[in-house]
């Protein structure tokens, strides 16, 4: 099973990292180590075989100083282990009558001999001459310009050996109590840095449909955790408002259906009350057939307007002839408008073909100049007008009426929102037909705005690409 705890798997990360590291820079340390003694042992044999050298060509002169030991420890430092300091003729054989320090004899091969009477030093390293490998230097003595003797300087690896054993002693150590201490360290800065989450957490939890007004606590460092508050708290106020606007939409949906099936059964109900005269019962049946229209029309714009939200509303993008459609449904709504004392004329009107689904486009224009006329006094005015500036189609309906104020205009498109003075209106709608017109607008690429003065009228602007070419499939 794998760990859950994201503290826990950032330790475990933190430590194997750690670990890693160190392991890769004891390694280097080692290596260094290893090198330096090696180099700085070289260099100390090298020193007492020039010293030794130079005494060997001294005619008469004694080959060493009073003391190998001394020597020695002016190269090394300090006396080391089991040294050797010997004199060969050029045949290899040991000079005894200048003898060294014969307290280890190492052996000298033909390749260093070799080696030397070519006037060359040879470092090379001896195994079996004792416990420990033995570092050697085989040195020319060179007199008048010819090889006279060699010298041959040795000491044991056993302190280089030790020291590098010493070392790893130390890093084996030290590396497992380091791990530990950055684990326990490692595990309090997770905790301390993921409190936070865990207080989202804790808080979210408490979270519920009832209470989306609660916030999570920013703790105000503007680090990466502020930032996820911030963003979960932005959620929180869109979610909000978007169940706001979910309740809203269900009790006005509820008001709206129950106000036509209230009257559909309180008709029918009087009807069967008493025996009725074929008239009555037509009348009674006219009366339902209404009611019934009215449920239906909405029931329909609902419907609309989820497949809009979810994007599957379904147009049949044919070249439509903007210019005619709006000459077509202005036909149409001359009677409404007749009724009403409102005369309905055309402004410039200009040819313009778009990419559109003649028959949602229809219905986008009844509903426009159907929510001018409704809201116009009698004897006012609603004037239809298209234009094209070569990219953009703008379609305007504007009116004479009551008018919007600010606050009105940006709630105008909302479901089931109707403007102060339309509710006082009679035969008012439900308020989705201006939320169906801006859903078929942005479903063709497009979309409708409304400029509008208190007491002076409205227009509403369609705006659509010459060529609109919505994301939506084509129905078959």
């Amino acid at each position: 099973m794998g760990i859950r705890s994201i503290g826990a798997r950032l330790t475990c990360w933190y430590t194997g990292i750690l670990c890693v590291t160190l392991l890769v820079l004891g390694g280097a340390a080692y290596g260094l180590l290893t090198y330096s003694l090696s180099h700085d042992l070289d260099a100390a044999l090298e020193g007492v075989a020039k010293v030794s050298a130079e005494q060997a060509r001294t005619e008469g002169g004694p080959f060493l100083p009073r003391g190998v030991d001394e020597l020695f420890r002016h190269f090394f430092g300090f006396s080391p282990l089991n040294p050797s300091l010997e004199l060969f003729d050029t045949r290899g054989r040991r000079n005894l009558t200048r003898p060294g320090s014969p307290a280890t004899r190492l052996p000298l091969s033909p390749h260093t001999l070799e080696q030397a009477l070519r006037g060359a030093s040879t470092f090379e390293t001896i195994e079996g001459a004792g416990p420990y490998p033995f570092r050697v230097l085989t040195m020319p003595v060179i007199k008048a310009g010819r090889v006279i003797n060699l010298v041959q300087v040795g000491i044991s690896l056993e302190s280089m050996y030790q020291t590098r054993r010493h070392f790893l002693l130390i890093m084996g150590a030290l590396l497992p109590f380091g791990l530990l201490l950055a684990a326990v360290g490692g595990w309090v800065l997770a905790r301390r840095a993921l409190k936070p989450v865990d207080e989202m957490t804790r808080a979210a939890r408490r979270l519920s449909g009832e209470n989306l007004a609660d916030r999570i606590r920013e703790t105000g460092t503007g680090d990466e955790l502020d930032r996820l508050a911030q963003t979960l708290n932005d959620m929180l106020g869109r979610l909000d408002d978007f169940l706001g606007q979910m309740r809203q939409f269900s009790a006005d949906a509820a008001h709206e259906l129950q106000t036509p099936l209230t009257i559909l059964k309180g008709e029918m109900e009087v009807a069967l009350r008493s025996p009725r005269s074929p008239e009555e019962y037509k009348k009674v049946l006219l009366s339902s057939l209404e009611e019934i229209d009215r449920i239906s029309s909405l029931v329909a714009g609902l419907l609309l307007l989820a497949r809009a939200d979810r994007g599957v509303l379904r147009l049949d993008l044919q070249p439509l002839e903007l210019h005619e459609l709006l000459k077509e449904v202005a036909a149409q709504m001359h009677l409404l408008a007749e009724n009403h004392g409102v005369s309905l004329d055309y402004g410039p009107v200009e040819p313009a073909v778009i990419q559109g689904d003649r028959e949602h486009f229809q219905r986008l224009l009844l509903n426009l100049i159907d929510n001018a006329i409704k809201y116009t006094p009698s004897g006012g005015r609603v004037t239809l007008s298209l234009r094209s500036d070569g990219q953009l189609v703008h379609l305007s309906v504007a009116d004479t009426g009551m008018g919007l104020s600010p606050e009105e205009q940006k709630q105008i498109f909302h479901r089931f929102y109707r403007a102060a003075g339309a509710r006082t209106q009679s035969g008012g709608g439900a308020g989705l037909g201006l939320s169906i017109a801006q859903s078929i607008a942005q479903a063709h690429g497009g979309r409708i705005e409304v400029a509008s003065t208190p007491g002076q009228g409205s227009t509403f602007t369609v705006s659509l690409p010459v060529e609109s070419t919505a994301d939506i499939p084509s129905a078959s």
